[in-house]
């Protein structure tokens, strides 16, 4: 059963949401990450994406403090980004209460470092963030292009024993036009044994669906339930269904 997984984007201490990645084009839903949260929390939802914006853009966590506020007030599993530079900062991402890490633009400065994380901290620990504009990964909270190639950039990793993925399709990240089906069906078809989060798109419980009869292993729901084309409600009856 596929993993439902809202994500939570925080840029200057408030709860927002973009389209396509393009930070002027954001929406600030409420002052108070933590209340989302804990509205996710209420209907059932054991796990949270949450991403750093001001450290994905930067390169510089600034957001602990609502990694910290959520993973006291809440039991959900964090899994927590942007901004994630050393091993100081991974560190401090755990200490504050995060289950997981998620890693993109070291990866592709310094996959040496990242590949080690995979042994020293674990490849429970550790989620690879590939996102992409035509193919091609894309870094800084996706503001920088890369001439790395998506396929080569996982490869290296699930060489060195990766086992989580996210991967958002910049096209249509924020827009609810559906996922790209295509290309996590290429994903799969090439690296089998990753469990991958797809992102980007999702409009839709069909939407959804479709990406569990893919063989997703989770995916990670953001503008349409903040812009209620996907209830909560809907969410905990679906996850009701599924336990």
């Amino acid at each position: 059963m596929i993993q439902i997984i809202p994500s939570l984007s925080v840029l200057g201490g408030k709860a927002v949401r973009l389209s396509q990645g393009n930070y002027d084009q954001k929406v600030v839903y409420t002052e108070r990450p933590l209340e989302v949260a804990e509205r996710f929390e209420e209907h059932g939802i054991t796990r949270l994406h949450l991403i750093d914006l001001d450290g994905a853009r930067t390169g510089n966590v600034a957001n602990y403090d609502a990694l910290e506020m959520i993973a006291h007030h809440t039991s959900l599993a964090i899994d927590f980004g942007g901004g994630i530079s050393n091993d100081g900062v991974v560190a401090k991402a755990f200490e504050y209460g995060a289950k997981m890490v998620t890693v993109g633009s070291l990866a592709v400065t310094n996959p040496d470092l990242v590949a080690e994380w995979l042994v020293s901290y674990g490849r429970s620990k550790v989620i690879l963030s590939a996102d992409v504009d035509q193919g091609k990964i894309m870094v800084r909270g996706r503001q920088k292009g890369t001439d790395l190639d998506l396929f080569s950039f996982i490869e290296h990793f699930y060489e060195k024993s990766l086992c989580y993925v996210k991967c958002a399709d910049n096209h249509h990240d924020g827009m609810m036009d559906g996922p790209n089906l295509a290309l996590y069906k290429a994903l799969l078809g090439q690296f089998p044994d990753l469990k991958l989060f797809a992102s980007g798109g999702v409009g839709s419980l069909d939407d959804i669906k479709r990406l569990e009869d893919l063989g997703v292993y989770g995916v990670i729901v953001g503008k349409a339930i903040y812009e209620g084309r996907i209830t909560l409600k809907q969410l905990e009856g679906h996850l009701a269904k599924m336990a």
